[in-house]
């Protein structure tokens, strides 16, 4: 099953809603008589451009099938052969999943039908609104459709007709969508996978969901070149970028260029205006258009704003997909204050050949609505398993995925902060930023997640008027996330709470606290706070608060005693004898037993000796380099060996239509893979020692 329809989420499935009207029903002796089709992207049903006709049939239709759908010989005169309708039929199916109401029987009359025509009907995925019913709401008296518009509303159709029962079914999924949702079904696969189940258990079924892989379907991202996902913008940009005042002449910011060797040259801002671009292309328009007068024009007058920038930081698929996206040669690279300390041009890229892969993270950042949003996070399974097969590491990969997360909790921020304003709430009231906690905050995110993110704003008191705005944003935001497939935090740890919003001095007030005057309670919570990182909005405070942070936990010995007090002993992962210690259904949680400790560890002794750095890897390395304990070297490679197996098994499950977790089956493990996780596991048992004697008792 290709990995892109497998996790697009049910709401925002481009899809097709598929009805026929036939002379009976036994599939193999009925005839097609009537057809509809209609398409279904993002959560709408395009009811105004539907594919419908009557078809010629060359049997005659029996009283009793006109009895239900009133039609006869009469009305079918003229009517078009299916031979004249297959082609448009096929083109209308695309690529998109059919829904229907018992769909097998619709699949297997167009198979029989394209078979009398010599053609061989491509089955397409498939999903069956009567069996999604079932999962949703087993109780029901009846799953007939009449019954399936009646408990959900739906009314005013013509039924019995194709166009009238497609539109029927139509409705219906889109109803069901958020019913499956509160079932913990969420997508394409998952919702496959379940009708499977529903279909096995029922004798006698008609067949409801087709594999992807019947269908021929394949994923899109089968390779790619890596080397944009391996490495950063700060490798690739020139740092001794050239810059000029906005007053200088064209004639001399050529003459700057030439002697830079630049392609650009970064303009300073005016009054209210940032800073802008003129390339070389620009120059070369200014002088087609003023002739050799704008040779003497300020360069302002030919730059290009806003100036399209990249953080340093970023991995450079961001840098190719902003750059496809605007059509454009050079851009800006900020460090953490946005400030302009570089540019990367597409020169510097010409060796990159990453193409559609690149994809995800653009669409993130053009995403119009949720649905589209939704439908662009779709992709981030299939870019995970692509840089695996391409022997990226899991922690890059994990990375990425991080770095992704941010994305999209920055336009979840966006689309909340342009609905408010909609419903006339304004803007916001002061400066902000959006922060992503815990494993995103690290840049160690894997398929399996929730929420974790936070906001700050510049000034606010608890429950005044602007912490009531930021509210707001926060449960908008937090709702978007969770709808697109990013759960809502069963632990709270979201912008939507209290503790978890606040202005800069609020949030300076918190951090003493813990450090001053922790209590168990707020070690629940407070460990992931430190991982924080700003990805929308005033950054360059966040930021400061979270190095303001680091400073001040390094000589609170109680604080962090506590810290790792609270971390308990590692768990047990192996055995009496030595064995993998799995649950019934054998599979061993490797975030409980094994990660979580690596990464509390590692969190405590970098607070500890003061190595302000966001991810587990760069802690361990930095204590390390002060300590030179060879434990360390032993964690950092526990660390990539288990986040590379929860990783693996996350694909698998998605691809069995099963939502991703962090338990993994040692079973579908190597040999060597499973010793190599029983001697890591076996190792993390001096955690608890080892924080211990860094921490001096």
């Amino acid at each position: 099953m290709a990995t892109l329809l497998r996790a697009t989420p049910l709401f925002a499935v481009r899809g097709v809603v598929l009805d026929t009207e036939t002379t009976g029903l036994d599939v193999g002796r009925a005839r097609l008589i009537e057809i509809a089709a209609l398409h279904l992207d993002g959560g709408r049903l395009d009811r105004a451009n539907a594919f419908q006709s009557l078809v010629a049939c060359p049997v005659p239709i029996p009283a009793s099938a006109s009895a239900i759908h009133g039609i006869d010989a009469a009305m079918l005169a003229g009517a078009p052969p299916l031979a004249a309708l297959y082609p448009g039929l096929v083109a209308f199916l695309g690529e998109r999943v059919l829904i229907g109401h018992t769909i097998g029987f619709d699949l297997a009359l167009l198979a029989a039908e394209a078979g009398r025509l010599g053609e061989r009907f491509a089955a397409p995925p498939a999903l069956d609104v009567r069996l999604l019913a079932q999962i949703a709401e087993p109780g029901l008296p009846a799953y007939s459709l009449e019954g399936l518009c009646a408990w959900l509303g739906i009314d005013g159709l013509e039924r019995h007709r194709a166009l009238g029962d497609a539109t029927a079914a139509g409705l219906a999924f889109l109803a069901l969508a958020p019913k499956l949702r509160a079932r913990g079904i969420r997508t394409v696969g998952e919702a496959i996978a379940a009708s499977r189940r529903v279909t096995e258990a029922m004798a006698g079924a008609q067949p409801a969901a087709w594999a992807l892989e019947e269908a021929g379907v394949e994923d899109p991202l089968p390779r790619l070149d890596s080397y944009p996902y391996r490495h950063r913008v700060r490798e690739a940009m020139r740092a001794d970028a050239a810059q000029t005042a906005p007053e200088t002449p064209l004639s001399e910011l050529l003459a700057l260029m030439t002697r830079e060797r630049s392609s650009s040259v970064f303009v300073a801002g005016e009054a209210d205006d940032g800073p802008g671009i003129v390339t070389e292309r620009d120059a070369l328009r200014a002088i087609v258009r003023h002739g050799p007068a704008a040779l003497a024009m300020p360069c302002a007058d030919f730059a290009t704003r806003p100036l399209a920038t990249v953080p340093e930081d970023a991995f450079l698929y961001r840098a190719i997909g902003r750059m496809s996206a605007l059509n454009i040669r050079h851009l800006a690279v900020t460090d953490a204050h946005d400030r302009i300390v570089g540019v990367v041009t597409t020169r510097d890229l010409l060796r990159l050949r990453a193409g559609t892969a690149v994809a995800l993270g653009d669409e993130i950042d053009r995403a119009t609505d949720v649905p589209a949003l939704a439908q662009a996070w779709a992709r981030l399974p299939v870019m995970a398993k692509a840089l695996l097969a391409d022997d990226v590491p899991a922690r890059m990969v994990a990375a990425v995925i991080a770095r992704e997360i941010g994305a999209l909790t920055r336009r979840a921020a966006q689309l909340a902060e342009a609905s408010l304003a909609d419903v006339g709430a304004g803007g916001p009231p002061c400066a902000y930023a959006v922060l992503v906690l815990g494993s995103a905050g690290r840049g160690e995110s894997l398929l399996a997640m929730d929420q974790d993110n936070a906001i700050i704003f510049a000034n606010g008191e608890p429950g005044g008027e602007t912490d009531y705005w930021f509210a707001a944003l926060g449960r908008r935001m937090t709702a978007i996330l969770d709808e697109v497939g990013v759960p809502l935090c069963k632990g709270g740890v979201m912008a939507s709470e209290p503790a978890f919003r606040g202005s800069l001095a609020t949030w300076r007030a918190r951090i003493d606290e813990w450090l001053t005057r922790s209590n168990p309670q707020d070690l629940l919570s407070v460990d992931i706070v430190f991982d924080f990182q700003a990805v929308h909005g005033d950054r360059a405070t966040a930021n400061g608060l979270w190095r303001e942070a680091w400073a001040a936990a390094r000589g609170q010995g109680v604080f962090l005693k506590l810290l790792a007090e609270n971390a308990g002993e590692a768990a047990a992962g192996l055995t009496l004898f030595g064995r993998l210690r799995t649950q019934e259904d054998g599979r061993i949680d490797l975030k409980q037993i094994g990660l979580k400790d690596i990464v509390t560890t590692a969190r405590v002794l970098a607070l500890h000796h003061g190595v302000a750095a966001h991810g587990t890897q760069q802690r361990l390395a930095g204590v390390g380099a002060l300590q030179g304990a060879d434990d360390l070297a032993m964690l950092d490679a526990a660390h990539a060996l288990i986040l590379d197996a929860i990783l693996r098994q996350q694909l698998a499950d998605i691809a069995a239509g099963r939502a991703p977790g962090n338990r993994v089956a040692p079973a579908t493990l190597s040999k060597p893979a499973q010793a190599a996780l029983r001697r890591a596991l076996s190792g993390l048992s001096i955690l608890e020692t080892l924080r211990r004697d860094q921490l001096g008792g």
